[in-house]
């Protein structure tokens, strides 16, 4: 089982519109509300990819009980634990060819909170086999709980992979005592990381040697639409993908990190799990939902999906 945590879930709300008009009223008629963030996005894609999983966080109030119906109209199995505030709400305004995004803080929780949900967490860890850890954290906690929570799932001898960035992943990966075993940034998350600005392969390589990176068994930088340069143990490989009609970008990268999390879970080999994950984002882009794949073109995109070693 993969356990999928998203500390500061949301409902994502989508609006589409063929002309944003500032100072003035924007009227509406194609509105799309998902269960949202990060960790949802991957959990709804490992069930859309046929894998079990349980998505957990901290939910609260009107919202979080419209996170959990729309989990649970989807079939996806959730466990979060309960807080008296409210959960956030994200809007994504797509405009011509734009995306403005809204997003709402979310409640503050103490540090007995924090510690509640590690509580909580420790318990799911005792059926799971991967983890996933994605997106922001909500007020009043700090990196030391992704650290604990990868610590946790370290001594289990259970593979996290973590998709979050700025400040907190920088935090993290300076926490030498456990290691995630993948991390997910994307080329501008990966020059906001490390202060710098990468334009080609060998700086690529170079930037993955960093020491902040040392243990992590896989880097997977994802570049849009020129695919993902990934770094295994001490080899390094340019995954390509086939060219696409983008429809939704939004929570491609959130699909990759569950099309890892699927290839661990089944033990795939290196060359699959590069191929499954990107093919798991592609599949994102072509649809107008945000974290969703339809898992009838997998083979096909799979099948174009290639792979070059780079020396």
């Amino acid at each position: 089982m993969i356990v999928s945590v998203t500390m500061n879930p949301s409902v994502d709300i989508s609006y589409k519109l063929e002309d944003f008009k500032l100072n003035d009223v924007n009227r509406v008629s194609n509105v799309m509300k998902t269960a949202g963030g990060k960790g949802l996005n991957v959990a709804r894609v490992i069930h859309l990819l046929h894998s079990p999983v349980v998505a957990t966080g901290i939910l609260g109030g009107t919202i979080g009980s419209f996170i959990e119906n729309q989990l649970n109209q989807d079939g996806i199995d959730h466990d979060f634990l309960k807080t008296d505030q409210e959960s956030r709400n994200c809007i994504a305004i797509l405009h011509e060819g734009n995306q403005t995004e809204i997003l709402e803080a979310g409640p503050q929780f103490s540090r007995n909170e924090g510690d509640d949900f590690l509580n909580h967490y420790q318990q799911l860890l005792e059926k799971a086999e991967v983890v996933t850890i994605s997106g922001s954290l909500p007020k009043g906690l700090d990196a030391s709980i992704y650290c604990e929570m990868i610590r946790l799932a370290e001594t289990k001898q259970i593979p996290v992979i973590l998709d979050c960035s700025g400040g907190v992943l920088k935090d993290v990966l300076q926490f030498q005592e456990a290691r995630p075993f993948a991390i997910k940034p994307n080329i501008d998350e990966l020059n906001q990381l490390l202060d710098t600005k990468i334009t080609g392969e060998d700086q690529l390589k170079k930037a993955l040697e960093h020491p902040l990176f040392a243990r992590i068994q896989w880097l997977v930088v994802s570049m849009g639409a020129q695919g993902a340069f990934v770094k295994h143990n001490r080899e390094h490989f340019l995954v390509k993908i086939p060219r696409i009609n983008v429809v939704n970008p939004v929570g491609s990268g959130d699909s990759v990190v569950a099309g890892l999390a699927v290839s661990i879970l089944q033990k795939k080999s290196r060359e699959d799990l590069m191929k499954t994950a990107m093919t798991a984002g592609v599949l994102n882009t072509m649809e107008s939902q945000t974290g969703f794949v339809n898992s009838e073109k997998f083979d096909q995109i799979f099948n174009e999906i290639e792979i070059c070693k780079v020396d």
